[in-house]
C-alpha cells in the first residue's frame, strides 16, 4: 500500500496510488497523495504531473471499515485527509492530468474533479454514492465534471455515467483502451509539458483564479453537513447497514464515509445524458469509500 512518484520523462512526474484492492484509502493515504502531489508541483523540473492508480479501479473513496472501527478520529482524519488531497490537485502550481480506470467514486471523484484534464478508459465509471453510504460530499466535484441537472440526479440516486458521457460533456479529453490508459496520459502530459514550464505555472495560476467557484471553500461546506449526518446518528444508521443488504459495494465518495455503489457487478447503473436507465457497469463489489 502507498503513493509513489516517478519520473519516467523529462518534465512529467507520475504520482502512483496502490491501495488495494480497491483504491480506498486510509487517513494517512490522502495525506500521502496531497503531500505527493504537492511535491511534485513544486519541483522546479516538472510540467506536468499525471495522477495515476494501480489495480481495476482508480479510486474508491475513504476506507469505510477504518471509520466504523476507529470512530469521530477516523472520520474527522477522513475529511481533513479528503480535504488537503483534493486541495493538492487543484492548487498543484502546474496541470494535473487524470488517468483513470474502472470505477472512480467518492473521493476519486474529488480528485478527477480538481484535475486539470482528465484521460480514461472505456469501462471508466464515475459516480458519488454517498448517500448510500451515510456520507454528502463531492457534490462540488461532480458540478464540475457534468451539467447541474445531472449532477443532482446522479447524486440523489447514487447511479454512475461513464466515461463515454463524460466526454460528451466536455469533462473527459480522451477514452481509451484499458491498456492504452497511462499512454494517453503520457502522451497528452508530454503535449503539455512541452510548453514553457514559467508560462504554465503562470497559467495554472491565472485560471485558478478566474474559477468562479471556490472550490476548497465550497467542499468544507458539504462537510458541514456530514458532521451534522453523524451528530444526529442517521450516518451511523446507514453506515452500519453498508453491506449487508445484498448491495456489495466497496466505492466510497468524496469525503464522509460511504458505501458501496451496487450490490451487482459493476460500479452501480448509468444514468445517461437524458436521465435514461443504463447498463450495470462492470463489477461492482466495491466495499469502502466515501469522500471525506
Amino acid at each position: 500500500m502507498s503513493v509513489s512518484t516517478s519520473s519516467p520523462e523529462k518534465g512529467i512526474s507520475v504520482v502512483m496510488v496502490d491501495y488495494p484492492p480497491v483504491n480506498a484509502l486510509p487517513v494517512r493515504g490522502w495525506y500521502a497523495l496531497a503531500d505527493a502531489v504537492r511535491g511534485a508541483g513544486r519541483d522546479p523540473g516538472v510540467r506536468c504531473v499525471v495522477l495515476a492508480a494501480k489495480g481495476r479501479g482508480f479510486n474508491a473513496g475513504v476506507d469505510i471499515k477504518e471509520i466504523q472501527a476507529a470512530g469521530p478520529d477516523a472520520l474527522i482524519g477522513a475529511n481533513h485527509g479528503c480535504a488537503e488531497a483534493f486541495a493538492a490537485v487543484y492548487e498543484c502550481e502546474v496541470p494535473v492530468v487524470a488517468a483513470v480506470q474502472g470505477f472512480c467514486l467518492g473521493g476519486g471523484i474529488g480528485l478527477v474533479g480538481n484535475a486539470d484534464a482528465i484521460v480514461a478508459s472505456e469501462d471508466a465509471t464515475f459516480g458519488l454514492p454517498e448517500l448510500d453510504r451515510g456520507a454528502l460530499g463531492a457534490a462540488t466535484h461532480l458540478a464540475r465534471l457534468v451539467p447541474q441537472h445531472l449532477m443532482r440526479a446522479l447524486y440523489y440516486t447514487s447511479r454512475t455515467a461513464t466515461a463515454a458521457e463524460l466526454r460528451a460533456h466536455g469533462s473527459v479529453w480522451w477514452v481509451v483502451p484499458r491498456p492504452e490508459l497511462l499512454g494517453g496520459a503520457m502522451e497528452l502530459a508530454r503535449e503539455i509539458a512541452a510548453k514553457d514550464g514559467r508560462l504554465l505555472r503562470l497559467a495554472k495560476a491565472a485560471i485558478n483564479g478566474i474559477d468562479p467557484v471556490d472550490v476548497r471553500r465550497s467542499y468544507r461546506f458539504e462537510q458541514g453537513f456530514t458532521f451534522e449526518a453523524n451528530l444526529s446518528g442517521v450516518a451511523d444508521e446507514v453506515r452500519d447497514t453498508f453491506g449487508t443488504a445484498g448491495r456489495g459495494g466497496s466505492g466510497g465518495s468524496g469525503g464522509s464515509g460511504g458505501r458501496g455503489t451496487g450490490g451487482r457487478a459493476g460500479a452501480a447503473e448509468n444514468c445517461g445524458p437524458a436521465g435514461a436507465r443504463g447498463q450495470v457497469a462492470g463489477s461492482t463489489d466495491v466495499e469502502e469509500g466515501g469522500a471525506g
